[in-house]
């Protein structure tokens, strides 16, 4: 990175005022949570403030999504967008502090409080100069935690043809890694993500006459069991994978045997080949046990996000001002796959971009007692702003090819 971009970075992650205000942001939509597509406070806020710095604003798209333009001063060039998340979770807080969610079975257990947040910092920096060549897309993504997903809202709402971008970039905190470190790597950094449902129909009966009945619920045991095994026995054990079930239900009382059993589980992997794959083998797997009982499965499958894959160039680009701003000992390049998921995967389909974490430290996401960690907001703003003014002096990218 050159010398001039690595000094303004270093301004935004030493900027007192920004990051005061950043936290203020921060603390605000904690206290303030909103589910997926239902984030009008949030967006009414992010689009207020936007507009209060000169950018250009869009609300609406793709339910509850926002959108900011901001255009360079130095003229004509390419087009990056830089994305965070705005929904919370279904949960019950069990903080005490006085940002808490002020919204019971509400909060945000995922840090995107914080995503938002770094990423109207970075937008405050980037409009008050504007020193740059080309167009910074701001993509302020709704439900990025609901299976209908805010990407693929926006997506086909046509934010990509509406406010063109050559790339996108977002950030995620992480807690397994210490603050003051980060992780990015090309190609597949977070798994695909779905699920699968199965209902074992039987004929009920009295406990003490299994003869005269079809118990669903030793075929359930069986397929449960049989479905645990794919991963090991099925799949390369090169390709990482994940064929877990995760909930069995059936019967009632200790004399009746039920007509019918569920089965749920989630499947995790990189590769669609894959993925296809463990879909077939569970239908395959659950259909069969159950006609050897005596007993029909039906199983639907629900294909949710795929895999994030990041493209290597922008991969690349990523780990260059990461290291400019944590120094090369602080920054993964070969970090291992993560096997959750991201709805920004869908971006990734359509465009060249990248997904890194930034560590946080502390408690795991999704958990009743969790809390973004304030310190993180000025590295992460910093790095929103590495990333657009290094892209927009770097010139036209060279096809990655990934």
């Amino acid at each position: 990175m050159e010398d001039a971009l690595g000094t303004i970075v270093e301004e935004v992650r030493k900027n007192a005022d920004l990051h005061q205000s950043m936290m203020q942001w921060r603390r605000d939509f904690h206290r303030h949570p909103e589910i997926g597509f239902g984030e009008h406070r949030t967006a009414a806020r992010i689009a207020e403030l936007l507009r209060d710095w000169g950018i250009e604003v869009t609300t609406g798209v793709g339910g509850t999504g926002v959108v900011g333009i901001i255009d360079g001063c130095r003229g004509l060039g390419r087009s990056i967008a830089l994305r965070a998340d705005m929904d919370a979770l279904p949960i019950v807080e069990q903080n005490d502090f006085a940002h808490m969610s002020a919204h019971h079975g509400l909060m945000h257990g995922c840090g995107h409080d914080g995503h938002s947040a770094m990423l109207l910092g970075a937008a405050r920096h980037l409009a008050d100069g504007r020193d740059f060549a080309g167009r910074i897309v701001l993509i302020f993504q709704p439900a990025e935690e609901v299976l209908t997903s805010g990407a693929r809202e926006m997506i086909a709402d046509g934010v990509l043809d509406r406010f063109p971008f050559e790339a996108i970039y977002a950030v995620h905190n992480y807690p397994p890694l210490a603050p003051g470190t980060a992780a990015v790597r090309t190609g597949p950094f977070l798994a695909s993500a779905d699920s699968f449902h199965i209902e074992v129909t039987g004929l009920g009966g009295h406990g003490a006459q299994p003869h005269l009945a079809r118990s669903p619920v030793a075929p359930a045991c069986e397929i449960a069991l049989a479905l645990q095994r794919i991963a090991s026995q099925s799949v390369n054990a090169l390709d990482n994978c994940v064929v877990n079930t995760t909930m069995v239900r059936t019967g009632d009382t200790h004399n009746v045997i039920p007509d019918t059993a569920l089965i749920g589980g989630t499947v995790r992997c990189f590769r669609e080949e894959v993925r296809k794959d463990n879909a077939a083998e569970i239908d395959r797997i659950a259909t069969n046990i159950a006609r050897a009982h005596g007993c029909e499965a039906k199983v639907d499958y629900v294909w949710g996000h795929p895999a994030t894959i990041n493209t290597a160039r922008e991969a690349e680009r990523a780990a260059t001002v990461l290291t400019s701003l944590l120094g090369d000992r602080q920054v993964i390049t070969d970090h291992p796959q993560i096997m959750g998921s991201e709805d920004f995967a869908y971006f990734l389909q359509q465009r060249r971009g990248a997904y890194i974490v930034l560590g946080r430290g502390g408690s795991m996401i999704h958990n009743p007692r969790y809390d973004f960690n304030d310190e993180i907001l000025s590295t992460g703003a910093a790095y929103f702003v590495g990333i657009a003014l290094s892209e927009l002096a770097g010139g036209p990218a060279k096809p990655s090819g990934s």
